[in-house]
């Protein structure tokens, strides 16, 4: 029966070697002590951990001989600080080095940039979202996390939804040899036409371009329904610096529209 074979990164992943843990200190052994091609012998012995390790990552629409690479780093990383006196196993010590590696590629070459602070909300806001299931047998609504956490409903909602990855309106979703279906053609509004459209994705685009403090007073304004004197309140800045900071955006805005 021939073997199952994938190629990644030009490397046949069918003949990649796994080493025993005995094999393995043998070969960290002989690296230490000088011997060069110990290194890449425990480099091809392990690649199989950097693919193991991918397997997490398979609903993501990155290529995946750019995350193998990024995978090997991870991997020449862990094999260059492995120390043999912490008496553990390597791949023990590999695996998070590799994963973090990954991760941090995928966050710093996401085209959508999500703050910190946000990404925090979003994990308290599952972690009690959990905590009150197993508890009760019953999730807490959006209203109830928002005031656990403090923090107003809009940016809760705004923290939940960065946890999604986001996914193209070109995304083919059917063919059948013939014309390809793409997302676009199931979501769309028939009641929009076309420049409705476009005229959305350059409003939105505009908005992006707007100063955060800009985006924020607009948000609480017009989507929250705060007042200018709360929103001044909330910024401690003069209710009349929010007017003006107000106008300004809106103006920008209106440049779009023309």
């Amino acid at each position: 029966m021939s073997k199952y074979k994938v190629e990644i990164s030009g490397i046949d992943t069918s003949n990649i070697p796994v080493l025993s843990n005995e094999e393995m200190n043998r070969l960290f052994l002989a690296m230490k002590n000088g011997d060069s091609s110990a290194r890449n012998l425990l480099v091809e012995g392990n690649l199989k951990l950097v693919l193991s390790i991918l397997k997490r990552f398979h609903h993501r629409s990155e290529n995946l001989d750019d995350l193998f690479q990024i995978g090997c780093v991870g991997l020449l990383k862990a094999i260059d600080n492995f120390d043999l006196s912490h008496e553990v196993r390597f791949s023990t010590y590999a695996v998070p080095m590799i994963l973090g590696e990954v991760r941090r590629y995928l966050r710093d070459n996401n085209c959508i940039r999500v703050s910190r602070s946000l990404r925090d909300i979003a994990y308290k806001a599952l972690k009690y979202k959990e905590e009150v299931y197993n508890k009760t047998g019953v999730e807490p609504n959006m209203e109830n996390i928002s005031n656990y956490l403090n923090v107003s409903l809009f940016d809760l909602v705004q923290a939940l939804d960065s946890l999604h990855n986001p996914v193209s309106i070109f995304e083919p979703i059917y063919s059948d040899g013939g014309d390809t279906i793409y997302l676009m053609d199931q979501i769309e509004d028939k009641k929009s036409n076309s420049n409705e459209f476009s005229m959305k994705v350059a409003l939105n685009q505009a908005i992006d371009n707007l100063e955060e403090r800009e985006q924020y007073i607009l948000d609480e304004r017009f989507i929250i329904g705060k007042t200018q004197m709360e929103i001044a309140k909330d910024l401690q800045i003069s209710q009349a610096q929010v007017s003006r900071i107000e106008k300004g955006a809106i103006k920008q805005l209106k440049k779009v529209l023309k």
